[in-house]
């Protein structure tokens, strides 16, 4: 299995197990630069009552606390859906390397979709961006997730 693959089962684990805390199933790890996790996090918006409880957003606080800084340079971030412009600012703050995401989310991603955060001249860190990796799973999970509550 190669490493993209490897680590995006990681971040579809984290978002399984938010399904079925009843979040949204989105799920995120954070990966250093020698290929190890070192954070991993899924949605927790209802479970803490806060709106920036998204998976990325927690993976990158989780990674940061136990690196002892605010900036993770080298590192890579594998969240199964993309970005939405809240994250996707958080990620070029937080200096990360590589960002590789799941499926497309051309209602309220901020990557490739929406303002496309990365694009503009205020960014001033753009990771290198894979999309697509782990897809069909991640859509699947938030298409059940979402028919169960029609």
């Amino acid at each position: 299995m190669s490493p993209f693959a490897r680590h995006m089962e990681a971040a579809l684990a984290e978002a399984r197990a938010a399904a079925d805390r009843g979040e949204v199933p989105v799920g995120a790890v954070v990966v250093d630069p020698a290929g190890r996790i070192v954070a991993r996090a899924g949605n927790r918006t209802r479970e803490l009552a806060d709106p920036t409880a998204h998976a990325e957003i927690l993976a990158l606080r989780a990674a940061c606390a136990a690196a002892g800084t605010e900036r993770l340079p080298g590192h890579a971030l594998y969240v199964t859906l993309e970005p939405c412009p809240m994250c996707a600012a958080a990620i070029g703050f937080a200096r990360i390397a590589r960002l590789v995401f799941g499926a497309a989310d051309p209602k309220s991603g901020g990557v490739l979709h929406g303002p496309r955060i990365f694009t503009h001249p205020q960014a001033h860190h753009v990771p290198e961006v894979v999309d697509g990796i782990g897809a069909e799973a991640a859509a699947g999970l938030l298409t059940a997730f979402f028919a169960a509550r029609r």
